[in-house]
């Protein structure tokens, strides 16, 4: 199996879900990503959001999600002594990957002056919260706040008529979008490395990968001069085969036929309304939209008349573009997401086996297998051994509380 990134290696001291995130993508990539983390271990351990926390069944899903494939070594750097072990790390290192807020990097003599002017040839990337500039630079940042609110997400998702604005779906929803990029950042600096010579400083922010995320919106709110546009429960477009409709059986079918015009008659024939495509209140792209409203009665009230598997079987038979609106337990029995391997099977070598969502990027036909996130610690001594400390030195900063 290909492993675009195999022999590099990443030095990871960094928390939560957004930067782990990204080291767990380059892990999948191949590099061997080594994850400091402090005595008392990564927050994220053990952490329950809306009751998605460790499950029954023996796992930690978030921290197995995001920590993938690491190494781990406990090391406390508030010390000197752990210090010392990290820039040993950092002498036969390629990436060092963080999130620790700037007043701590710089307290810890780990901010990018000093690393870079000690390890010249270390990429430096942080994943901040909004940015490594500005009043704001020192404040730290979470995906439900610096990505979803702050960046405009969770604004143009509220319609008028609801009382508080749309929270995320799911824990990470921003950290892990975010963490593709800074990823994808990386291996650009890689790549730029060995053509140039030049290690670069990689930053990517929540805050700015959100605004990536909605550039369309930002860019015509800031030529308009407006604030927000209006939302409508549903739909709002002037395209009724853009739109959400719903079936006998309660199921949700997301139309897209962008070309309505191409689309509209065979549509209306194979959905059993030859009629529609007829009439003179749709029979142009430009009649529709100033019927809007009926148009849209018309389909819901035909979309309501069948079940979701015989809607399924009709809509297979038109050119037009749709798709159903799948529930998260869905996606494991979705034909495509089992033919490219998006969910693959993780073996924990104790009888255990946990599916785990695939890196959506793809090298050579085939996904880029995942394996466990490692216990707290797990290689603190095997990592220090290959640095050069002796058993006795080991114990030393076991008893200094340097290494848990």
């Amino acid at each position: 199996m290909t492993r675009p990134l195999a022999g590099i290696r990443v030095i990871e001291v960094a928390m939560w879900a957004f930067v782990p995130a990204a080291g767990g993508i380059l892990s999948d990539m191949g590099a061997e990503v080594i994850k400091i983390e402090p005595p008392t271990g990564d927050p994220l351990r053990g952490l329950k959001i809306r009751g998605l926390g460790s499950t029954g069944h023996g796992f930690d899903l978030s921290w197995e999600s995001y920590n993938r494939g690491k190494r781990s070594i406990t090391l406390d750097l508030r010390q000197d002594a752990g210090i010392a072990v990290l820039y040993r790390l950092l002498e036969n290192a390629d990436v060092l990957l963080t999130s620790l807020l700037p007043p701590a990097r710089r307290r810890m003599k780990i901010d990018a002056d000093t690393i870079r002017a000690r390890f010249p040839r270390l990429i430096y990337a942080v994943g901040s919260g909004v940015g490594v500039r500005g009043p704001e630079a020192d404040k730290g940042g979470y995906d439900a706040i610096s990505f979803w609110a702050r960046g405009g997400v969770s604004s143009s998702l509220t319609t008028e008529a609801m009382d508080y604005p749309v929270g995320p779906p799911g824990p990470a929803y921003g950290d892990t979008t975010s963490a593709a990029m800074l990823a994808g950042g990386v291996a650009a600096a890689i790549a730029q490395r060995a053509m140039t010579g030049h290690a670069s400083v990689v930053d990517v922010s929540l805050l700015g990968s959100s605004m990536w995320s909605m550039q369309r919106a930002i860019v015509q709110a800031t030529m308009d001069g407006i604030e927000r546009f209006p939302r409508s429960a549903r739909g709002g477009s002037s395209n009724a085969l853009v739109n959400v409709y719903r079936t006998r059986d309660g199921r949700f079918l997301s139309l897209c036929m962008l070309q309505e015009q191409r689309y509209w008659a065979t549509f209306c024939t194979t959905a059993g309304r030859p009629d529609l495509a007829e009439d003179p209140r749709f029979a142009t792209a430009a009649a529709r939209a100033q019927n809007i409203a009926v148009c849209v009665a018309e389909l819901d009230a035909l979309f309501a008349t069948k079940t979701l598997v015989e809607w399924r079987e009709i809509l297979a038979r038109q050119d037009g573009q749709w798709d159903v609106v799948q529930h998260v337990g869905e996606l494991k029995d979705d034909p495509q997401v089992q033919a490219n391997g998006y969910l693959q099977p993780v073996d924990y070598g104790d009888g255990r086996e946990l599916r785990m969502v695939s890196v959506p990027m793809q090298f050579d036909g085939a996904p880029l297998a995942a394996r466990p996130a490692p216990d707290i610690g797990a290689q603190s001594e095997e990592i220090l051994a290959s640095l050069g400390y002796d058993e006795a030195a080991i114990v030393d900063l076991r008893v200094a509380g340097v290494v848990f």
